[in-house]
């Protein structure tokens, strides 16, 4: 095998990948790049956490703590990515989008439950106002009151955005968690959603929203989750699977 050493060549691109074959040093996305990664990406839904447990509103911490998180994930990666190994890049990337794909069809899942009674199939399935919290999470943003006779489409609008923020920051959590997704079965995406669903009924959070929990609730919450893991873990299998690119010692 010829390997080059110009000494005069910068180290990125091929370069980089044959000075990893030459010397296999170790990977940025080691244990303490991904507890980074994690951590930064968890800042989206530790905004709502704050609010729940009155640390600090999402008003505030939404400017002040979440978006220079993401801010410092995206140019982390950014700058792993200019170096030409991208070792953090490529798993940060693949995460957020494998997780907003994975965010649409756990609502696409959803839409039969949320329009039950206009579409006439509530006889067989359950009426449930799923997409209740949306407007409320802009109204949070905006520092508007939790509960409105109408919410403004600004309110609508940033509590949709936050959600998908959430579904891309909870794929970005995943991949930081298991490191490799080529040497992982995706039913642990699934394990992944479901722990979620479980803290999110063991947080104020259907109290704070005024959701009753009934067993029909979890159920189908439940089940929107495992589709929303199995979306997730599939999707970032296949793709790092079929990429040549995607390396993770």
């Amino acid at each position: 095998m010829r390997i080059e050493t110009n000494p005069s060549r910068p180290r990125t691109g091929r370069a980089c990948t044959i000075l990893s074959m030459q010397a296999a040093p170790p990977s940025y996305w080691q244990p303490t790049q991904r507890l980074a990664a994690f951590l930064l990406s968890g800042s989206s839904i530790g905004c709502l956490l704050s609010e729940f447990y009155g640390l600090c509103s999402m008003r505030i911490a939404a400017p002040w703590i979440m978006l220079p998180a993401l801010a410092a994930l995206t140019g982390w990666s950014f700058w792993d990515f200019r170096r030409g190994c991208a070792a953090v890049a490529r798993p940060v990337a693949l995460g957020a989008a494998a997780g907003l794909i994975a965010a649409v069809a756990y609502d696409l899942f959803r839409l039969p439950f949320v329009y039950a009674a206009p579409l006439g199939i509530d006889a067989f399935v359950p009426a449930m106002n799923l997409f209740k919290v949306f407007p409320r999470f802009g109204a949070m943003l905006l520092g508007q009151p939790l509960e409105q006779p109408t919410y403004s489409a600004a309110a609508h609008f940033w509590g949709w955005i936050y959600h998908f923020s959430n579904g891309a920051t909870f794929g970005v959590m995943y991949l930081a968690l298991i490191g490799d997704p080529r040497r992982r079965s995706w039913f642990w995406a699934v394990a992944w959603a479901v722990v979620l669903e479980l803290g999110m009924l063991l947080t104020p959070y259907p109290a704070v929203f005024a959701i009753t929990v009934t067993g029909t609730f979890i159920a189908v919450t439940l089940a929107a989750h495992a589709v929303f893991g199995a979306i997730l873990g599939r999707v970032a299998r296949r793709v790092a699977l079929g990429s040549r690119r995607y390396e993770l010692r």
